[in-house]
């Protein structure tokens, strides 16, 4: 096994392990619909029986990690649910081969599997089948809960099965011995009767039957058959299965003490059922359902009578001092084992979450530092910025916020690694913002006013400059004159002579490159800030990816970029396999998707001579192919917003395939220049399309009976209307040839919901201008009127809504102070309300404020959570940022 799961804890023992993933193409929008509603169904009562059973699921799970179920059962995939989309009878064959294939990955643990249908209807949906469930969309599936309920009680039945034949195995009789992958090699040839390999083969089996226990929801038996497991492979020094066994031992006695779960969020959705009733088991899981199962139908006894009688139920289950030091045990063994090093990461993660409840912070260090000397196989960067953040949380959970803001900066650190080929400067940046707290160290300068200097000064030194630096990578100078200036205002006491010169110097170096005038900023209450650009925000470059290529052709027919009658018309070759460049991933260039083929038959009557002045000709048929390549193409389409909520930039990666540089332009933008083979992004600011007023289409007329050829023909139309407002052209001027290219067929679902404008439009005007995008100003002393409009293009009826204004302060380093009392009062209420607005309609709410300070001032506007906007997508309420400057007041 070699892929750890951070987040597990003592509870997920008790769990069945689902795999819910998709087969074939399903747009991950509606995967994560599906999913969320099937991972709701998280826990079901047994009927007439105290015992809830729970389900964990996870929509990927490595292979290789199922192999280790014999082990700890809630690692084995006992549930595949696989959804995917069908439209055509003609197609179901394919889909349900897949289905079967994607079985077969985890089908030597499954006890059983579902496949969700969605588009497929007529006499094959109509056909009942208890593996298949079909559904004709993404909306109209009301019965996808209850389908899930059905399958849990499939597995249930299954589980307890097995357990029963585990459980009542005669000693007599031959019992398997469980290996984990790595062992099977070392029992080949071993004296299969002797003592000594009947108890190791008992003991395993006690731990596996425990296991099962535990997941069937029988508490009380699980602790009894972990404890009799760990005296007979104590007794065989079976270590590495005897920590099992005593790990077992500890989820089960924390399920017991902690029935709130130790995982945080995620961990307080389990109440046992062995401790309390199913009816509270119920009351505390909102919208619970009972699943008909009978236990009795299988047994009339939950395990063989004389167990209980071993050993006495009262001393079962440990003390919460006792699981920690179980929990160590446990580790000390797996330790033993360098191919348990996933299983020993994963015991101290459990105990670290056991301890931080228990408030016993310094032993859950031990565990951590445990934890961070564990080798594991080597790991891929991705893997191990993640397991330093994981660290960083759990030191944040017991207390130790110096060591959580370490490991938080060694992350950051990964993210600009040099062995990463596109360093992550904004996640690094991110991530070194959250590290200051630990190191006692505010970007607010109020802070600093308040008495003797907190923290490590050298290392928060350290820290600033690490934000200096990683915000001129990220591509802004303005943020990094922030920094700079902050570090000289608060760290000058502790700089030296030399230092104060290079960071001086560095300030001046980044303010000349800052965009826009300079202008003074002082924030009320506290010190004057030394000068910092005003400026609008920087189109930022990203490294091109993959994509669908999509072109129009406007040349007449070519070879290779040539008309026909140039000299050069037989040179037919790929070009660009034959240049020494990269291709943008997932789109290469000379790709047959590229390759356009034009095929013609031209005609020809000819005649000369005395057959002319007869009036005779011949005709002549010839037969043309071709095959022409675009000049230009587009490997990948992306958004990003822009200051006005009813703009946004369209970032288009452009490839260049001709070799020749070209020339690039869209309307209202400069020209990129590209060289041969080069691949370019070009941000492009566009206003938002109201597709909702695009006029019907012969498919929406009832010509088109297929759902998705209906969405094809809307989304062709949309980008036929985007590529006419985009305008985008290129000319290569060496050959004094031009052309256009079209993003057609290139607009997923996603791009087009950022390019449509919401059908909830918000207006802010201040002073009865809108405040889109520019800086609005006023004077302090003077009463600023506010008004929020709203129109509803959507053809429903919305609202009433509540809106409340709380101003703020940025501080452009991530600081944003909301305590602004003294700096702005309003004149009223700070809460807005909207009446209902019918469709096609209007409303709006007033309100006034008043500024007492000069400086820059920012207004967030924000909803209360009510049922008229739960219902709503959270894109429907986008409002503009507003942005007002609070000037002095004339003398």
């Amino acid at each position: 096994m070699s892929v750890p799961d951070y987040m597990q804890c003592a509870e997920d023992h008790q769990t069945l392990l689902v795999v819910v993933q998709p087969v074939g193409i399903v747009s991950e929008e509606n995967f994560f619909k599906i999913y969320k509603r099937i991972s709701s169904v998280s826990q079901i009562s047994v009927r007439d029986s105290q015992r809830v059973l729970y389900i964990r699921y996870r929509h990927h799970y490595p292979p290789e990690n199922n192999e280790w179920g014999d082990f700890q059962t809630h690692r084995k995939v006992v549930g595949l649910i696989t959804i995917t989309d069908c439209f055509s009878a003609k197609d179901w064959p394919q889909t349900f081969e897949k289905f079967h294939v994607q079985k077969e990955i985890y089908g030597s643990t499954l006890y059983d599997s579902r496949l969700f249908v969605f588009g497929l209807q007529g006499e094959i949906a109509e056909q009942p089948r208890t593996d298949v469930a079909f559904y004709p969309n993404y909306e109209d599936c009301q019965t996808v809960e209850k389908r899930i309920e059905d399958f849990i009680e499939s597995l249930f039945i299954v589980l307890e099965s097995k357990r029963l034949d585990r459980a009542t195995d005669k000693s007599g009789d031959k019992i398997p011995l469980l290996c984990v992958p790595f062992e099977k090699k070392d029992f080949v040839g071993l004296d299969t009767d002797s003592r000594h390999y009947k108890k190791r083969c008992q003991g395993r089996m006690r731990k596996h039957v425990g296991d099962l226990c535990l997941q069937a929801g029988m508490l009380q038996d699980s602790l009894v058959h972990y404890h009799m497991s760990v005296e007979l492979l104590r007794s065989v020094n079976d270590f590495l299965w005897l920590g099992a066994a005593l790990e077992g031992l500890c989820s089960a006695s924390v399920i017991y003490h902690y029935p709130g779960g130790t995982g945080g969020e995620t961990g307080a959705r389990r109440f046992q059922g062995s401790s309390l009733p199913a009816e509270a088991a119920n009351r505390h899981r909102p919208g619970a359902q009972e699943v008909l199962i009978d236990p009795g139908a299988l047994t009339t006894n939950g395990i063989n009578p004389d167990t209980s009688a071993e050993i006495g139920r009262a001393k079962n289950c440990l003390s919460p001092e006792d699981i920690i030091d179980k929990y160590k045990e446990a580790i000390s063994y797996y330790s033993k084992y360098k191919n348990a090093g996933v299983i020993e990461l994963e015991a101290c993660v459990k105990a670290v979450r056991v301890l931080a409840i228990q408030k016993r912070s310094m032993e859950a260090s031990e565990f951590l530092q445990n934890a961070v000397y564990i080798n594991l196989r080597q790991l891929s960067e991705e893997e191990k910025i993640q397991r330093y953040s994981i660290l960083s949380e759990l030191y944040e959970l017991i207390g130790f916020h110096r060591k959580s803001a370490f490991f938080k900066r060694v992350a950051a650190m990964q993210c600009v690694a040099p062995s990463i080929a596109e360093p992550g400067w904004r996640a690094c940046y991110k991530l070194l913002l959250e590290t200051l707290p630990g190191y006692s160290l505010s970007l607010d300068p109020k802070d600093f006013s308040k008495g003797t200097h907190r923290g490590w000064a050298a290392v928060q030194m350290r820290l600033l400059h690490e934000l200096v630096y990683a915000s001129r990578r990220m591509g802004n100078p303005a943020l990094s004159v922030r920094h700079l200036s902050f570090l000289l205002q608060t760290m000058l006491d502790f700089l030296s002579d030399q230092e104060k010169k290079d960071v001086t110097q560095s300030l001046e170096n980044y303010t000349c490159k800052c965009p826009g005038t300079m202008e003074l900023l002082t924030l009320p209450g506290g010190p004057t800030l030394p000068p910092v650009p005003f400026t609008k925000l920087p189109i930022v470059r990203i490294v091109c990816g993959g994509g669908e290529a999509s072109y129009r052709y406007t040349y007449g027919i070519s070879v290779s970029g040539f008309p026909l009658c140039s000299p050069f018309r037989q040179v037919v070759r790929p070009r660009v396999e034959s240049k020494p460049v990269n291709p943008p991933e997932g789109s290469k260039p000379g790709d047959p998707s590229h390759v356009k083929t034009l095929e013609a038959i031209l005609n020809f009557k000819y005649s000369g001579g005395p057959g002319h002045v007869e009036g005779y000709y011949r005709n002549l048929s010839l037969g043309l192919h071709v095959e022409a390549e675009p000049s230009v193409f587009f490997t990948r389409v992306s958004t990003l917003p822009a200051t006005s909520t009813r703009q946004c930039h369209l970032l288009l990666d452009v490839f260049n395939s001709t070799e020749h540089e070209l020339t690039v332009s869209a309307r209202g933008n400069e020209e990129l220049i590209l060289h041969a083979g080069e691949c370019q992004r070009m941000a492009i600011q566009v206003d938002k399309f109201n597709f909702e007023s695009f006029p019907e289409s012969p498919g929406e007329k009832g010509q088109f009976a297929n759902p998705q050829q209906l969405e094809e023909e809307r989304q062709e139309a949309r980008g036929l209307e985007i590529d006419s407002k985009l305008d985008v052209h290129w000319r290569i001027p060496s050959l004094k040839r031009r052309g256009e290219a079209s993003v057609e067929g290139l607009l997923n679902q996603l791009v087009l919901e950022h390019l449509q404008l919401a059908p909830l439009q918000w207006d802010v005007l201040v002073d009865g201008q809108p405040c889109d995008c520019e800086a609005a100003a006023c004077r302090v002393g003077d009463p600023v009127r506010l008004e929020v409009r709203l129109t509803n293009r959507s053809p429903r009826s919305v609202g009433p809504f509540a809106l409340t204004v709380a101003p703020f302060q940025d501080h452009q380093n991530g600081v944003h102070n909301y305590d602004l009392h003294d700096a702005v009062s309003f004149v009223g209420s700070s809460t807005f309300y909207l009446d209902a607005v019918q469709p096609a309609g209007q409303s709006a709410c007033l309100g006034a404020l008043l500024f007492l300070y000069t400086g820059d001032f920012f207004l967030h506007i924000r909803f209360h959570q009510d049922s008229a906007s739960k219902d709503l997508p959270p894109s429907w309420f986008c409002l503009p940022s507003v942005h007002v400057r609070a000037l002095e007041a004339p003398a």
